[in-house]
């Protein structure tokens, strides 16, 4: 017995189906630009929102329906949990999942004990990955909700919590380098500050930067070779976090010779809190090469917090797409369903339902953007608006040929004369590929 025995292995029907345990456009075998949907898409299970999550919320209890997590014994709970996971990877046929350390085993009263207890449930897991299909895309150490991280992690005002946060990463990286995680993820939940008037933000930065560079290390030690990625958020818990968003990050990176060995895992919902688009964000990880991995959920625009729904806004998949493709995929990293059902959502029969849209939205933007990208709808535009720069004084300023003398020259008999962007027209032609998707 199961704890979804009244769903089979979903499968392709086509956008035709009424089904609502079926695919209507994710044909995991389907190829479109050389490769199959499956390959680009590397879909991922978060284990935290799909099997930890009670619905709880600010104003009110959980609502959950979830009967494997119904033990009175929190490492019975996690031994559940994990049958529960790898019988909707499989049904789902999402190929990745990726956890937090306190996601798959409980906390213990010391760090000794939590550590046996990560051991006790890894070892399922690999069981299970070994007999399956089942790959893990990342893992990470929540360093945000106990207390001890109030003040950081990394960060840390306090030398002994840093030094607690250290031993954290270091048994997460074994536990990477035992199940064969492809990336190893570094979200600093708490790594921020409420005020200046009592933080030093140079020493954090130092002491952070200092983190980064013995987890390297340490990878190296143990023959871990994952890809290593840091994850942007600009607000919620933290009023000013370090790693506000992509750019900061890169910064971050460059600023303490650490570029080299992170990639970006970019999610969707912290790109809009940001104040960023989804695909400026991924836009901005490409053209300087640090694109690793994505987090795909969408936020709401009416709410100033992460709501982390379930991805349907099919413009958003198909923009980001367009930059996946152009990056030439994902490379070790995927798209992780960092996305919960809505409270309201509460049957186990939901998480079926939201993962398939949101993986349905996903393919339907991978064949949309492949047929932009194709067609050089967007690249036809700006190659025309930037023309300008392909020869006379634009090649040259390109080139480097050029100084504020001979502009100076140039502008005193040149004669400005500036085109549309059509933006409006490019608006319109982006529907138009939208709605007549083959």
């Amino acid at each position: 017995m199961g704890y979804f025995d009244t769903v089979e292995k979903i499968k392709f029907e086509g956008k035709e189906s009424t089904n609502p345990l079926a695919f209507k456009f994710y044909n995991p075998d389907e190829v479109v630009g050389g490769k199959t949907m499956k390959d680009w898409l590397r879909f991922s299970v978060a284990y935290w929102h799909t099997f930890t999550m009670d619905g709880s919320d600010p104003f009110g209890v959980g609502t959950m329906n979830r009967p494997f997590n119904e033990f009175s014994d929190p490492l019975d709970a996690a031994k559940a949990r994990a049958d529960a996971a790898f019988e909707l990877f499989e049904k789902l046929g999402a190929p990745f999942y990726a956890f937090h350390d306190v996601d798959i085993a409980p906390e213990g009263e010391t760090l000794r004990e939590s550590n046996k207890n990560i051991d006790t449930i890894v070892a399922i897991l690999k069981d299970k990955m070994q007999t399956s299909d089942i790959k893990l895309l990342w893992n990470t150490a929540n360093m945000f909700t106990n207390p001890r991280f109030m003040h950081g992690a990394a960060t840390s005002s306090n030398a002994d919590v840093y030094a607690y946060s250290a031993a954290k990463v270091k048994k997460g990286l074994e536990v990477a380098k035992e199940l064969g995680a492809e990336n190893y993820v570094f979200w600093g939940g708490r790594e921020g500050y409420e005020s200046l008037l009592n933080t030093n933000m140079a020493l954090e930065l130092d002491n952070l930067a200092r983190f980064y560079h013995m987890a390297i290390d340490y990878a190296k030690e143990i023959g871990y070779e994952g890809q290593f990625l840091i994850e942007p958020k600009p607000k919620e818990p933290t009023k000013h976090q370090y790693d506000y968003d992509t750019a900061t990050a890169y910064a971050f990176l460059q600023k303490y010779g650490l570029q080299d060995h992170f990639k970006i895992n970019i999610e969707a919902n912290h790109a809009t809190l940001a104040g960023h688009s989804f695909e400026h964000e991924l836009h901005y990880a490409r053209i300087n090469g640090i694109l690793g991995s994505v987090d795909a959920n969408q936020g709401d625009y009416l709410l100033g917090w992460d709501t982390d729904e379930f991805p349907t806004d099919l413009q958003m998949t198909t923009l980001a797409m367009v930059e996946i493709i152009k990056n030439g995929g994902l490379g070790k990293g995927g798209l992780n369903f960092d996305a919960k059902v809505r409270r309201t959502s509460f049957e186990p029969i939901d998480l079926f339902y939201a993962h398939i849209v949101g993986m349905d939205s996903f393919a339907l933007g991978l064949k949309t953007a492949h047929r932009l990208i194709e067609d050089k709808v967007f690249d036809t535009f700006i190659e025309e608006r930037y023309q300008s720069f392909n020869k006379g004084i634009g090649l040259d300023i390109v080139n480097g040929n050029t100084d504020f003398h001979k502009l100076e020259q140039h502008a005193l008999s040149a004669h400005i004369e500036n085109k549309s962007s059509h933006h409006e027209l490019i608006r319109g032609l982006f529907n138009q590929y939208l709605l007549t998707n083959k």
